[in-house]
């Protein structure tokens, strides 16, 4: 039972606005006006006088693009950390030649990382067990009482999780007793770490996502009866995924029950003799055979053929710095240390089956450094017809029935559900920051290329194109000579059901607009300027691991975190449906994210106007403080419009000569600061 797995509860609804003809006329006019309600809830919708209808102008059989791939569960933050808490486990596991298999409880998936997490805040394994407080870590896990599931978790924990977080505190980095031939202090290699995140999603060998399927296989588990049998399980020994405890193989019970000791030998040793120069016969290990055909006597053979002080050496524990009882000498097979295997921590009962490796090479291969989380591009190209097949295909197969009759609040409740399971891997496709410059706007666009009808002119020069509205006269970016994509330059996107765009702000803080040229609605939340700083709080707090090994995590535009999972810790949070030919307006410094509903088509760009110049130039501040590079100058733009003030809107002109004061008094401080560290250095001889 995962906690916080509730029916997903929809936030209030954002404002609305239906302009006139005549207020419609003067966009960022209109915007100015209403921007005093609409700041308070971050983002607005806007819907156009009925018969404001620009023609769609992409040019439809020549579109092309390659969308990204997202994988839903991904997506969610605090779900991205559980998988990959169990990419970590897995890998640990599996780097010692075992799977790791989560279990089924009350016909659910076990929820190690909360199960883990849980056991730490309650104390710890030993002093839970200590005061009997399993069925406490049931309960908070939201299992029903009375079932004796905490002695089940606890066999769980034992099993999987307690081997691990040993590993990680740093109690079974085998300390070693090196031999006098042996120059390298291996003691320094054996210390306390913790396991880096797995955060792309490009697929590797150690975290795919066929192994995370497998991984919801359960194996046979034992039954309480079995544990109530078997008292050792409630020991520290460990019931492990991988080779067993001795004594802790729970049997069938009509079963013999006697214990048969299994001669179990070590992987075979080939060596090769290469005859030298000088008649020497130099012995080199090749290769480890993990064949199961008795070979202790095999080695022992080598062993006496060579006598050779270092070679005999080489067969050694690392721990006991002994050799003899050789048929309990395990072989790493990542750098060829030898171990007893009853002088590992825990201990082994024989040699396991399969590729093994020591602690020594566990400990490097869990410490390589994580992969900065993005998405990666699909391998197919589509067109918007292929798309929309696809599209409408997916979705119609999801939810069995046609893709107009899928109610909006259905959609709403499944996409949550789905990005905050562990168990199932939903994947789609998102046209996601498509070019408008190379791929053609979906307005109407003024150019010598085409020649436009009289409507067809009418909408490209109307201020809420998106094309004209960066470029207005009330607009600051008018005064940028560069094209910038994305903030000047429109951006098209095409969606599916379930594509997402994660909380982000938009770049300097800028306003943005978004329209919907046709196709399902797409699903927008939103939070006001006020408490983005709280967001971005809350979301560091409740996800740690991700922001301490990608601190700008939420600039990667990433990461979605349910909005009422923030709305509990007091994020203020509003949402809105965008339908087609319905604008949504984005204000400085407003989180906000969202998904599509089905099949779309829409487009967006940045915007600025005289009251963004202060909240423009906080950014910077901000930018600075994070070392985060700038799309342009800020104090560049201020100079390029003070420079020539009769090129400015009144307001504008007004908005200017604050912020060129203001700038002008921060870079007087500034040299007056650096004039006097100069003359003190000068004095003190430096």
């Amino acid at each position: 039972m995962e906690p916080g797995c509730d029916e997903f509860l929809p936030p209030p609804e954002c404002p609305v606005f239906e302009p006139s003809w005549a207020e419609f006329q003067d966009p960022l006019g209109y915007i100015a006006k209403i921007r005093p309600i609409a700041e308070k809830s971050g983002i607005c919708k806007i819907r156009p006088p009925a018969d404001w209808q620009p023609p769609f102008a992409v040019e439809v059989d020549n579109f092309r693009f390659t969308p990204r791939v997202q994988r839903l569960n991904e997506l969610e933050a605090q779900t991205r950390v559980k998988l990959n808490y169990l990419d970590q486990i897995a890998k640990f596991w599996e780097i010692q030649g075992s799977s790791l298999k989560i279990p089924n409880v009350e016909r659910k998936i076990l929820d190690l990382y909360s199960l883990s997490k849980i056991v730490i805040e309650e104390g710890g394994y030993e002093a839970i067990c200590k005061d009997r407080r399993w069925a406490r870590v049931a309960q908070r896990l939201h299992y029903p009482p009375g079932k004796n599931i905490g002695s089940l978790l606890r066999s769980h924990y034992e099993r999987i999780i307690y081997p691990y977080e040993m590993f990680q505190s740093g109690a079974n980095h085998v300390q070693c007793n090196t031999h006098p031939f042996d120059n390298e202090v291996k003691d320094k290699e054996y210390k306390p770490h913790s396991i880096p995140l797995r955060q792309s999603v490009q697929p590797s060998k150690f975290s795919s996502y066929s192994r995370r399927a497998k991984r919801l296989q359960p194996d046979p588990e034992p039954t309480e009866e079995d544990i109530e049998k078997h008292p050792e399980l409630k020991k520290l020994q460990i019931y492990g995924p991988g080779p067993k405890m001795m004594g802790l193989g729970l049997m069938a019970k009509d079963k013999d029950k006697t214990v048969h000791k299994k001669v179990t030998c070590p992987p075979t040793v080939t060596v090769k003799d290469e005859q030298s120069g000088g008649g020497n016969v130099s012995s080199t290990l090749l290769k480890q055979h993990l064949s199961l055909e008795p070979c202790t006597k095999t080695t022992m053979q080598l062993r006496k053929n060579h006598s050779s002080a270092q070679f005999i050496d080489s067969y050694i524990c690392q721990v006991c710095s002994r050799g003899d009882e050789d048929d309990k000498l395990l072989f790493c097979d990542g750098c060829d240390d030898n171990y007893h295997i009853f002088c590992l921590l825990p201990p082994l009962p024989e040699i396991p089956r399969g590729i093994w490796r020591c602690p020594k090479c566990i400990l490097a291969e869990c410490k390589q450094p994580p992969e900065a989380f993005g998405f990666e591009q699909a391998t197919q190209e589509y067109s918007l017809q292929s798309f929309g097949e696809m599209a409408d295909s997916f979705k119609s197969d999801y939810f069995n029935m046609p893709v107009h009759m899928v109610p909006t609040e259905l959609v709403e409740k499944e996409f949550w559900r789905l990005v905050s399971s562990i168990e199932e891997d939903v994947t789609v496709e998102y046209g996601a920051d498509i070019h408008s410059k190379e791929f053609g706007s979906g307005f109407p666009v003024s150019n010598s290329k085409q020649n436009l009808s009289p409507e067809e002119k009418e909408y490209a020069t109307s201020g809420w194109n998106l094309n004209v509205m960066p470029v207005l006269d009330q607009s600051v970016l008018c005064h940028i000579n560069a094209d910038i994509s994305g903030m000047k330059v429109p951006w098209l996107y095409v969606g599916m059901v379930f594509s997402a765009f994660c909380w982000h702000i938009e770049d300097h803080w800028s306003y943005s607009i978004n329209y919907l040229h046709w196709g399902e609605p797409k699903t927008w939340y939103g939070v006001p300027s006020l408490a983005a700083e709280h967001l971005e709080e809350v979301m560091k707090m409740l996800t740690p691991e991700l922001f301490d090994s990608q601190p700008d995590l939420l600039h990667q535009l990433v990461t979605l975190m349910n909005p009422n999972t923030l709305m509990s810790h007091g994020v203020p949070v509003v949402r809105t449906n965008q339908c087609a030919g319905e604008f949504v307006i984005t204000f400085p410094r407003a989180y906000h994210s969202g998904f599509n509903q089905g099949y779309n088509f829409a487009e967006a760009v940045n915007f600025c106007t005289a009251d963004w110049l202060p909240a423009g130039r906080q950014c910077i501040e901000h930018y600075r403080r994070l070392r985060r590079y700038c799309v342009f100058s800020h104090e560049e733009l201020i100079c390029k419009m003070a420079a020539f003030p009769e090129t400015l809107d009144l307001n504008l002109a007004v908005a200017v000569h604050k912020e060129m004061f203001i700038m002008v008094q921060e870079e007087r401080r500034l040299r007056k600061a650096l004039l006097e560290k100069l003359s003190l250095q000068g004095r003190h001889g430096g």
